[in-house]
């Protein structure tokens, strides 16, 4: 089975690194938060993403969502500037 990858035209990453930092969650505890919802993620993949080096997958982004308590608006809404 492909897995499906979604491109960042919006800067998940960001969103998502914002969020966390609200949450108080470090990184290493977010990743090992996702490995326990039985989702392939290290801290450093987490990095990477956070910093727009590399894409996310969507279960990634579904398991963020559901550690970090938020909605996929949460994720996916644009930074003020960018389009």
């Amino acid at each position: 089975m492909m897995q499906q990858k979604i491109k960042q035209d919006i800067n998940i990453g960001a969103n998502i690194r914002d969020l966390r930092l609200r949450c108080d969650i470090g990184q290493t505890e977010m990743a090992i938060k996702l490995q326990l919802l039985g989702i392939d993620m290290t801290r450093v993949a987490l990095y990477k993403i956070e910093s727009g080096e590399q894409h996310i997958q969507a279960t990634q982004l579904r398991g963020i969502r559901d550690v970090l308590g938020v909605t996929y608006d949460d994720l996916l809404k644009e930074q003020e500037g960018m389009q």
